[in-house]
């Protein structure tokens, strides 16, 4: 795999995991927040929520941090 497409993987997959994270975190201590997800369907709806705007947050910030 080319070090560029295993570069992006990598740090889509840890920003998805530090959003996912967070979202549980948050229907956990406050789920009256995202209205209090009930449905197992809907619990990964929001952890998705979290989870994809981090990912390419997170890629977007190492790109552009990236000193090489």
């Amino acid at each position: 795999m080319p070090d560029l497409i295993a570069y992006m993987i990598s740090r889509v997959a840890i920003g998805f995991a530090l959003g996912a994270t967070s979202g549980i975190f948050v229907i956990l201590l406050n789920p009256v927040a995202v209205e209090s997800p009930s449905d197992p369907l809907e619990w990964g709806l929001v952890i998705y929520g979290f989870g994809a705007p981090f990912a390419m947050g997170y890629l977007a910030t190492q790109l552009a941090t990236e000193s090489d």
